[in-house]
């Protein structure tokens, strides 16, 4: 289970948390613009955006959770598990597979709007990339500095929604999801009045009293609506350090702890990493499990002009600075 999440300052950031019992292996990963993408459906892109963001790169292909590219389009899919349905190839409409999408997304758009254009006429097939690796059940989030979508493919066909809080979970379905914000429309940061009844002397005996009712559990539909509460109350300075700081504190409001999500006997979900791309300076912040101190790579600090992939490993480590 993951959760998804836009914010704003001077620049604009995009990020994301991966939740799961094991990791693949990932890597932050630069796309370079000459990296030869061979689609399975559609024309071969040999120039195209560059990007970069985590990925797990099997057979030289950079199968990404989330990335941005160079014009400032940042994406991600998250779980969407038996909610989502993808296709066989159809005639007249530009078929992409599931693990191309956000590849092909990026590659070809520098905007939402581009994006949106783009989904107008698009398949998600059900073709798997191999054998040993079938088709994740996904629905992504499609965002830059002025809009952002959802997009799920459902066994009613493709659906593409506007996504106002710049939020995305798992289940159930983004539409029903915000529907349920619905509930939480008298939550506030203010500390509450007395609106119980006249003859009831009420007083606040904490602060912070004006969330209760805000869910603080870990199913997909609390983490919607706790990360977005968050995100739209959050305040900062819009320097970069405290933009980036801020990032975290939002997405860490639904950090995953070891114990606390038994999958199986004896095995937990976790977050893996929370990401952050600062998508005008083609920045990716991340931290990992172990790890929270804040590491980064630059896109622009290597060659987009080239034609093979450059990745980093995430450093999963963290060091304690001991001041005495």
């Amino acid at each position: 289970m993951c959760t998804a999440a836009t914010y704003k300052t001077k620049d604009f950031y995009f990020g994301r948390t991966l939740d799961y019992e094991f990791s693949y292996g990932d890597e932050i990963t630069i796309t370079p613009r000459n990296f030869p993408f061979k689609f399975r459906h559609t024309n071969e892109c040999n120039s195209h955006f560059a990007m970069i963001g985590m990925a797990h790169i099997a057979d030289g292909y950079p199968l990404y959770y989330d990335a941005m590219n160079e014009k400032g389009l940042c994406m991600a899919g998250l779980n969407f598990v038996r909610n989502a349905v993808y296709f066989e190839p159809k005639n007249g409409k530009e078929n992409i597979a599931q693990f191309e999408f956000i590849p092909y997304i990026l590659s070809h758009c520098d905007s939402v709007l581009q994006a949106r254009k783009k989904l107008e006429n698009l398949n998600i097939t059900n073709t798997q990339f191999s054998d040993k690796l079938p088709c994740a059940q996904l629905h992504w989030i499609i965002s830059d500095k002025d809009e952002s979508l959802t997009v799920e493919s459902t066994i009613d066909g493709l659906k593409v929604y506007d996504n106002p809080v710049g939020v995305l979970t798992n289940n159930p379905p983004f539409d029903i999801q915000m529907f349920m914000l619905n509930n939480y429309m008298s939550l506030s940061p203010k500390q509450p009045e007395n609106n119980f009844g006249k003859s009831a002397e009420l007083t606040t005996y904490s602060r912070g009293m004006g969330a209760i009712g805000l869910p603080g559990d870990l199913s997909s539909a609390s983490r919607f609506a706790k990360v977005a509460f968050t995100k739209l109350n959050s305040v900062s300075g819009d320097s970069e350090s405290e933009s980036v700081s801020q990032f975290f504190h939002i997405l860490g409001s639904v950090d995953q702890q070891r114990g606390c999500c038994e999958v199986a006997e004896g095995k937990y979900e976790i977050t893996l990493y929370t990401s952050c791309c600062n998508a005008d300076k083609g920045i990716y912040y991340y931290t990992t499990y172990n790890n929270h101190q804040i590491c980064a790579v630059d896109m622009h600090k290597t060659d987009l002009d080239m034609a093979e992939l450059t990745a980093y490993t995430p450093i999963t480590e963290g060091k304690v600075l001991f001041q005495n």
